[in-house]
This record gives structure tokens, sequence and C-alpha cells, in this order.
């Protein structure tokens, strides 16, 4: 296991991390600002007047998988269940049955290639289901979504996988917001931007550990077994990027659960066998006698989810059950991490904020994969 120390001497080697860094993921995650207002641009120019100028669909159904499933799962708890139209994430290549010429089909992908991507977008066609496409420039998915003139936003080159999350999500909020599903400030991605530009002026590089939230949170996460606790079905999609983004860059998972519906679950295991024992959570103890990682509860905070859940399940609210397990964390000595809860988060817009959490998580996991080199380890 790497030393903390050892560790911090790394992510605050600006060098160094360039070094351990061979795709250039940190740029990539500190451009996600630009990142939004360039695909909004483009988004613009795709003219997606022409997937919407038949009105409300009956159904939208997003194809996608990994980033751009994230990128749904985010859309479709911003529309809840008071949504006027059903939202659907599937896989692909296979389109339900169901869809014909009433619904629209959003297929979103990074690199626009893959039969995934590439035969729904025909099948769409073939049924007269209204069509919009996201990925590469110049992929096949660019050519099928041509063919049928369909509205399709082509990314740059420049984006590089598993930083890619806004540049699928931006064209889908636009679209809800032209198809009347969401207002505009609720999609507003200027704020988003803004936000986005602030986490990285914050937990940029050049930021030293002690004053990056960031670096910081990777550190902690050094010998850590994440419990990821996400208040209501936004910041639960939330979740499953962050336990994602840390599996896939830095291989350390984590176990997520949402609130209020898995208040159970996860007040089990914070007061279970893998709790640490009393005075075992000093950060700057001697980690020599350390046998294994230990619980970390990161909390995911969104002041928006709805107050009351409804059923007989006793927290109702997801505020009030992140509030016990707040409690549960402290009585059994599990430390706490919250995502992005610097700089007065609640004078930002709830996607606003939604964003400058997962940056945050973004950039810790990038920092952690650099600190134990694992980027490198990985290229062939």
């Amino acid at each position: 296991m790497t030393s903390p120390e050892l560790a911090e001497e790394v992510l605050d080697d600006v060098e160094l991390l360039r070094a351990r860094d061979p795709r250039g993921l940190l740029p990539a995650v500190a451009g996600a600002g630009p990142q939004v207002r360039e695909t909004a641009r483009l988004t613009e120019e795709a003219g997606l007047a022409r997937a919407t100028s038949g009105g409300r669909p009956r159904g939208l159904v997003i194809v996608a998988r990994r980033e751009g499933a994230v990128a749904a799962a985010v859309l479709r708890a911003l529309l809840g269940p008071a949504s006027p139209v059903t939202v659907d994430v599937v896989p692909g290549p296979a389109l339900p049955v169901w869809m014909g010429p009433s619904d629209v089909a959003v297929i979103a992908t990074r690199t626009g290639a893959g039969r995934y991507a590439v035969a729904p977008a025909y099948e769409a066609a073939r049924r007269g289901v209204a069509v919009v496409g996201i990925g590469a420039e110049g992929a096949p998915l660019h050519a099928a979504c041509a063919s049928a003139r369909a509205p399709y936003v082509p990314l740059p080159p420049s984006r590089v996988r598993h930083a890619t999350l806004w540049s699928l999500l931006t064209p889908m909020l636009l679209l809800a917001t032209e198809l009347g599903l969401l207002p505009a400030d609720a999609a507003d991605t200027e704020a988003v931007a803004a936000a986005l530009d602030e986490i990285a002026a914050d937990c940029g590089p050049a930021k030293e550990s002690f004053v990056n939230p960031a670096k910081t949170l990777a550190l902690e996460l050094l010998d850590a077994l994440p419990v990821i606790a996400a208040e209501g079905p936004l910041a639960g999609a939330a979740a499953g990027r962050v336990a994602d983004q840390l599996a896939t860059l830095a291989g350390l998972p984590a176990s997520t659960f949402r609130l209020p519906d898995q208040r159970v679950a996860a007040r089990t295991v914070l007061a279970g066998p893998l709790a640490p024992e009393a005075g075992q959570d000093d950060f700057f103890r001697d980690r020599t006698d350390d046998t294994g990682r230990r619980l970390r509860l990161i909390t995911i905070r969104d002041a928006d989810a709805a107050a009351h859940d409804g059923g007989e399940r006793e927290p109702r609210s997801a505020g009030e059950a992140m509030a016990e397990l707040l409690r549960i964390a402290a009585d059994s000595n599990v430390p706490v991490s919250g995502l992005a809860d610097h700089g007065e988060p609640e004078r930002y817009p709830r996607l606003a904020r939604l964003a400058r959490q997962l940056a945050v998580a973004d950039f810790s996991a990038v920092y952690l994969a650099l600190a134990l080199d694992h980027e490198r380890s990985l290229q062939p």
C-alpha cells in the first residue's frame, strides 16, 4: 500500500503527474467546463429542430453505455417521476419493440462506432422514429444520421475516454429543454460550465494537497473501502458514476447506497464488522500495522431531493436518512468525506451542485490512479 507521504509527494509534483498520465486524463477532467460550452455550441449547430419539430414525444429512448448511460440516468432523475414522457435507457443494439413515429431516440457514444450505436440509428429511421446522434466527428453513426437527415452532435477527437460525461449529457439537456420537458433554468449549461471551471481552479494539479479538495480525498482513499451514500435519485445517478470511476481508473471497489431506499443496508454496513475500532481513525497514524482497508463514508448531497418520499418507511426523506447515516458513522468511528462541500455549495443551482460533486470525484479518481501509477501500468 502506497504511504500517504509518498503519495502526497507525487500529487504535488506536476511534472511527475504529467509523466504518469499518458492519456491526458487530468487535462481532460480540468477542461470539463470548456467541454460543456463547446458541446452546447455544436448541439446548436446540429439543429435539434429536426427531431423536435413534431412536439412532445410519447417516449424518449436513450441508447447508451458507460458514460452515456450515466448521462441518461442524470437526465431521467432531473425529469423525475412526474415526467410527461417515459424515459428509457437501453444498451443497444436492439430498440424497444414499442417505438414508433411518435417517439424520439438519442444515441449517445463517445466514438460513434460499433454495432450497438449504428444499428439502432438505421432501425429507428426505418420505423420513422426521430433520431439524435452524439458521437465522434465522421464516425459511422454520423453517416447513419446523415442518411436519415437526423441531427448529429460531432464530438472533437480531443475527447478522452472516461472524461466525456458532459459532452454526452449536454445535448440531452438541451434536447429536453427544446421538447419542453425541462425548464431552461433547470438545464442551464452555462451555470454548469461555470461550476466546473471553479472546481478545475480549486482542484487542478498546481494546487497543493493541503488546499486541494480532490487531492485530499485521493489521499483519504489510499487505504479506504469507500461507502458512497447518495441523497435521493439524482445523487444516486452520480454515485454510480463515482463508483465506476474509482474502480475503472484506480482499481478501487466502492459500494453505493441510495437514500432513503437503501438506508437499512447502509447503516448495517457502517455499524458492521468492517467499522474501525475506537482510536483507529487517525489519518496520521503509523500504517505499518494496518491489516487492510477501512470503511470511509462518502456523501453525495442533494438539497432538492424530495422532502417526503411517501410510503411507510422511516425516515421518509433522503435528507433524514442521510442525517441518520452520519450519526451512525460518528458512533461507529467511520470517517466521512463530503463531495464538494467547500465553497458554499448552496449558492449553486441544483445541476451545478451535482456538477461540482462529480468533478471533485473525477479529479480524485484520476489523482488516486496517478499516485498509484495505475495509468502507466495499464499501458501496452
